[in-house]
């Protein structure tokens, strides 16, 4: 097997508006990556790893297997998480590194397509804004914005989202149906202001067979 191109910016037509729901949805997942709580959701369900007391190199070997238990080889692609453009270098910063590259390469590895969805482009497809909470107080926006996409995964979706890791769950099932709606599967019919977000991701080049 050749190995493949993964990385390419050009997006596929999406289709404009969901028909009936097919009985058989390709396997897609999306990964909300965190050091303490991994959001992880095949668009239908979602779930939180969470590493308890692991540090270090058993924290990361933590996700990484969980990651690939629950994660199938023939997935058909993973849709990442990006990094914030906000994000400096505070403590944490170089673990999460780690972490994305160990989780990406191990995809790789499998020859499973994976794309990398910046955050505002998840925030938009969820809410239709970048900053869905410019009119609260600052210092209460992204705790705002979090329960945002959290209800509309929950009114959309019928998806559950509750306990600790609740907005990690959340924001993993909208990386998982952007990647469906990405393959031709939309789960809801949304308008251009939501659908706009997919322009922003980075698609596998070489589209999977199941895309329409």
């Amino acid at each position: 097997m050749t190995t493949p191109t993964l990385f390419d910016t050009t997006t596929p037509a999406a289709t404009t508006a969901a028909g009936p729901r097919p009985l058989q949805l390709p396997t897609v997942y999306g990964l909300d990556l965190s050091l303490t709580s991994t959001g992880i959701s095949d668009g239908t369900t979602a779930d939180a790893l969470i590493p308890g007391d692991r540090a270090g190199h058993d924290r990361l070997e933590f996700h990484r297997a969980a990651i690939r238990q629950r994660v199938p080889d023939d997935t058909s692609l993973v849709v990442i998480e990006g990094v914030a453009m906000s994000v400096g270098y505070r403590p944490g910063v170089e673990e999460m590194t780690y972490l994305r590259g160990l989780i990406r390469h191990d995809l790789w590895r499998r020859r499973i397509p994976f794309a990398i969805c910046p955050p505002q482009h998840r925030i938009i497809y969820a809410t239709g804004r970048a900053n869905p909470a410019k009119d609260h107080p600052a210092s209460k926006r992204k705790t705002v914005a979090k329960g945002m996409v959290r209800d509309a995964v929950i009114e959309r979706y019928g998806v559950p989202c509750e306990g600790r890791g609740r907005y990690d769950q959340a924001d993993a099932t909208i990386l998982a149906a952007m990647g469906l709606h990405w393959l031709g599967y939309p789960l809801a019919v949304l308008p251009d202001t939501h659908r706009r977000a997919l322009d922003g991701v980075t698609w596998p080049l070489n589209v999977p067979a199941v895309a329409r």
